[in-house]
């Protein structure tokens, strides 16, 4: 038979009411008191009605998520940060995919807030009113994207673009191609921050080409056009569309990196795995996750509190598809 909350108030010596208050409103509940109840509840293995819980306190206990793709690896390993540090919150998550799509973007954080406490919203594609029309109606958090009054869990993706170039101009590249990603991402914005940094310090000849679809097949597309411009290094957006260049340049029979070298974006575990293993820049998925979890929660707790944008270093990883050019 489940344990109730009765059977923890019988056991504590006190009132269901103050089992009620320790677990929901610990503020309100005296030290010694709610330290019997929580270790009662805990010896039982009592579980709050979240139903319950919710009538007496306004808060359904869930977080949603909204991410632009469930098929890049990326976005699932962010998804493991928030829900890992979301369960050691005892919250639930509900998670939608947007499939790069603005209006539906906006439609699943409209129609999560019915249901939930606050949502994420990851690297979003719709504009800034959206966004902000989109904060009065539930509490949120932004995760790769700046705005100066939502909280934000960013990665610093113009150091890490940075640290590519500083890379390839040491192996003595001077004409790359940079493939874009989607133009109104701002991931992609900051990328191109730190690469006009890099090529101006480095007096590189950048030919900036896209944008593309950050799939698979956007590297597929981008590499002929690549390959006609005479670049001898390529800086994909992301991992995945690196994938695809290399693919399509294995198929034309260019070496990488002896013809070309190759850089990605992510640090992805394909790209550990694929033949060569490819250089690129990591990112930090999983604490990114949990960041932005942990700036939901406090921003439920205090919604007066100072607008936090906390940002993550990345690092670049030298692997195997860049070398100096032939």
């Amino acid at each position: 038979m489940a344990v109730t909350i009765r059977d923890v108030a019988r056991q504590a010596q006190v009132s269901v009411a103050t089992v009620s208050r320790a677990l929901t409103s610990p503020d309100l509940v005296r030290a010694t008191t709610r330290e019997r109840v929580l270790a009662v509840a805990a010896d039982l293995g009592y579980q709050p009605n979240l139903a319950a819980r919710g009538l007496i306190t306004g808060k359904t206990g869930n977080i949603g998520i909204v991410v632009p793709d469930l098929n890049n690896p990326f976005f699932t390993g962010v998804l493991k940060g928030v829900q890992n540090q979301a369960r050691m919150a005892s919250h639930a998550v509900f998670v939608a995919d947007s499939d790069e799509d603005p209006a539906a973007e906006e439609q699943l954080v409209r129609a999560m807030a019915k249901q939930v406490d606050g949502v994420i919203l990851c690297s979003p594609g719709i504009d800034e009113q959206q966004v902000r029309e989109l904060a009065d109606t539930t509490t949120l958090v932004l995760l790769n994207r700046r705005m100066r009054s939502v909280p934000a869990a960013l990665m610093n993706s113009g150091s890490g673009m940075r640290q590519v170039i500083d890379h390839l101009v040491a192996l003595g590249h001077h004409r790359i191609a940079y493939l874009n990603g989607p133009r109104t991402s701002w991931s992609n914005k900051e990328r191109r921050r730190g690469l006009r940094i890099a090529v101006q310090k480095h007096d590189v000849d950048l030919v900036d080409m896209g944008p593309f679809p950050p799939r698979y097949e956007g590297g597929l597309q981008a590499a002929d056009l690549a390959m006609a411009e005479n670049v001898t290094a390529i800086v994909a957006y992301n991992d995945i569309m690196a994938l695809g260049v290399l693919a399509r340049l294995r198929d034309r029979g260019v070496r990488v990196p002896d013809d070309v070298s190759l850089t990605g974006f992510d640090d992805l575990m394909f790209g550990a795995l694929c033949q060569p293993p490819l250089t690129t820049v990591a990112m930090p998925v999983v604490p990114a996750g949990r960041l932005a979890v942990d700036l939901l929660l406090d921003r439920l707790a205090n919604r007066d509190a100072e607008v936090r944008h906390d940002e993550l270093d990345t690092q670049l990883i030298v692997r195997a598809t860049t070398a100096p050019p032939a």
